[in-house]
């Protein structure tokens, strides 16, 4: 711990920078602005008591309840507990202890929180060893690791890489023909006021045929995503696929809603990723709070299906299902956002669990209005879902019938 000695403006200060760049690394959203915080905020406070240090920085720092056992690992750790700190050590060192005592939550924080101190920090030139080449054929690449790994058991780094994949994905949409036709050769129907025209211009007894064709565009795109508290390490890595949509193609519209409905397409339009999840996160005053399912569906049917559902668009809801509001008005507004769509996908993470049951009422009351029932957890999941946009035939007719049957 820091003695009360220590000057303010010079030690403790650059203590305070380094441990919110160890926050940083292990994956809180810190920045320059909560350093100056912490440190006034310790000014005014005082360094006489440890408690008090730890709970003056807990309360600049930590910003959901997710983040306090980051947080206090982080601190413990810092600041010098010895025995947090011996345990942390025998995390970065070989394991040869029993791989039960420590249970996969707490291990998975902690990994992250060893590697955000651990970085950095080995200034010595690395050793140059002769290379040895392995026969790679029929193991698993980092890649395809990284690709079946669950978003919420992500260390920070896989966290990174991830990201980076999420921005090269593409999510490619076939056309669909419009009302609206166009001058064609290889048309099937017949322009009369074109063929008329040439008509009277040829000044002949011959007439030419002049043909049309329906226009064809990708239909629109509309993402309803959950950002509740128990979807909150999903919502974060789906907005930057957004983003990445967002980018790549036209007519793209973002939702956000936990208990209520918040449009950000405008802030996903900005090139610059990081200045445009800054923009949704100033926008939306419900992040990580409960969720209103009904009530939210209610608000986009009424103010917005009518602006963005057009020309047979698609609709990707992304939740978990669980509704404070235990399904009240959802069956009715499922319905109706349902019929004003052409194809409806509910992604909902927990389908990655092998034993899932409908059981829930918001996932009875939304389940018979879905086309496609699908998961969303890991990096192939989200791949998973380019495909089946892409494809013409897209409904999974078995495991929809078998899910409809439970819910009934």
């Amino acid at each position: 711990m820091v003695n009360s000695s220590d000057n303010v403006g010079g030690l403790l200060t650059a203590n305070i920078m380094h441990f919110a760049r160890v926050l940083r690394r292990a994956g809180l959203p810190v920045g320059p602005g909560q350093v100056l915080d912490a440190i006034r905020a310790v000014i005014a406070v005082g360094i006489s008591n440890r408690n008090d240090f730890y709970w003056t920085l807990h309360a600049v720092f930590v910003k959901h309840r997710t983040q306090r056992e980051v947080f206090d690992q982080a601190f413990h750790i810092f600041w010098k507990n010895p025995e947090i700190l011996e345990h942390m050590m025998q995390l970065i060192l070989p394991d040869i202890s029993d791989p039960n005592a420590i249970p996969q939550d707490t291990e998975e924080i902690s990994r992250r929180v060893a590697e955000a101190l651990s970085s950095g920090q080995s200034d010595q030139p690395e050793v140059q060893e002769d290379e040895i080449e392995f026969d790679a054929t029929l193991t698993w690449s980092a890649n395809e690791i990284l690709g079946d790994k669950d978003f919420e058991k992500m260390s920070a780094e896989e966290i990174r890489l991830a990201i980076a994949a999420v921005h090269r994905m593409k999510l490619p949409l076939n056309e669909v023909p419009t009302r609206r036709f166009k001058s064609s050769n290889s048309g099937t129907r017949v322009d009369m006021r074109k063929t008329m025209r040439a008509a009277l211009r040829s000044g002949t007894d011959f007439i030419p045929l002049m043909k049309r064709k329906r226009r064809m565009r990708r239909p629109p795109l509309v993402v309803i995503c959950d950002i509740s508290g128990s979807m909150e390490r999903y919502s974060r890595m789906l907005l930057h696929f957004m983003h990445t949509v967002t980018s790549d193609r036209d007519r793209v519209h973002t939702f956000l809603f936990g208990t209520r409905l918040t449009n950000v397409t405008r802030y996903l339009r900005h090139k610059d990723v990081d200045e445009a999840l800054d923009k949704v996160s100033e926008a939306v005053t419900d992040w990580s709070g409960g969720t209103r399912i009904g009530h939210c569906l209610e608000d986009f049917n009424k103010f917005w299906s009518r602006r963005v559902l057009t020309q047979g668009a698609v609709v990707v809801l992304i939740s978990d299902g669980l509704d404070r509001d235990e399904g009240d008005g959802l069956t009715l507004e499922m319905e109706r956002l349902h019929m004003s769509c052409r194809h409806l996908i509910w992604l909902n993470p927990l389908l990655r669990y092998d034993g899932f049951e409908p059981k829930s009422i918001g996932i009875k009351a939304m389940l018979p209005h879905v086309d496609d029932f699908r998961t969303v957890h890991n990096l192939n999941s989200l791949n998973d879902l380019a495909h089946i946009l892409s494809a013409e035939t897209n409904r999974n007719q078995i495991l929809m019938d078998k899910w409809r049957n439970q819910a009934a």
